[in-house]
């Protein structure tokens, strides 16, 4: 997926990693832009634990990502299963890697034709079962089953997997590392409008987290000039997992 800055409709690009606690803690913003007539998503996967930072689980990680987890879940009331923090989480055998949920997502967009919602669909598909049950979602088998579930075809979506993997996934993570660099972010999560053609502009979604209504009209005022008139400092993820 590439950056688009020439379309005639608004896009809202989103910079993310499926792994990155504090883009779940957006996912309900994102899915409200998504609802937008006329604004079209283009999702970005940044690779916070890909190659070298793929991060294998330990007592230590535990312990550094479970008081990010109370945060997300008191400020935006997301949730977060027991199958993850007391299954997932102590599973010192597991190793995360961003890099095949990422290729996951890439995939499902080709399958259904370049449509974004469609990889956003899987994306939250993916964070629910991170988050919530507790899944490993680096495992092929574990997000073909996913992928089943919105009614992909097991051969077909696990095919495309393994076509987008590898040098197709590392260069979309590239491309998306060199826009977040472009609009000034500092990791994921990290938003920009693109209106009419025109270089997308960061938007500090931070400060809408857990506020959604407020988010949604935040969006119409930037959107008015160019959608008729109904359809109306961050916490982040370092890439790298240095910070999440």
């Amino acid at each position: 997926m590439t950056t688009n800055t020439t379309a005639v409709s608004p896009r809202l690009h989103y910079i993310y990693d499926p792994l990155c606690g504090w883009c779940y803690a957006a996912a309900p913003l994102i899915h409200a832009a998504a609802d937008i007539a006329g604004l079209a998503i283009e999702l970005h996967a940044g690779g916070l634990l890909v190659g070298e930072h793929r991060r294998a689980i330990t007592p230590q990680w535990r312990d550094y990502v479970l008081p990010h987890d109370r945060r997300i879940a008191e400020l935006t009331g997301q949730p977060f299963g027991a199958a993850y923090t007391d299954g997932l989480l102590c599973d010192t055998a597991y190793v995360l890697d961003s890099e095949p949920p990422i290729s996951a997502v890439l995939a499902a967009r080709v399958l259904a034709g370049g449509a974004g919602r469609a990889g956003l669909a899987l994306l939250e598909r993916l964070q629910r079962a991170h988050y919530v049950e507790g899944l490993r979602i680096a495992d092929p088998v574990v997000l073909t089953e996913l992928a089943v579930e919105l009614g992909y075809a097991a051969t077909a979506f696990a095919d495309a997997c393994r076509q987008m993997a590898g040098a197709i996934a590392q260069a979309h993570i590239a491309a998306s590392r060199r826009l977040l660099q472009r609009v000034g972010g500092q990791g994921f999560p990290t938003v920009a409008l693109s209106l009419a053609g025109e270089a997308p502009q960061r938007i500090d979604i931070g400060r809408f987290l857990g506020r959604v209504d407020d988010w949604r009209a935040q969006l119409a005022v930037a959107l008015a000039s160019v959608l008729p008139a109904e359809t109306g400092t961050a916490p982040f993820c370092a890439p790298g997992g240095g910070d999440c």
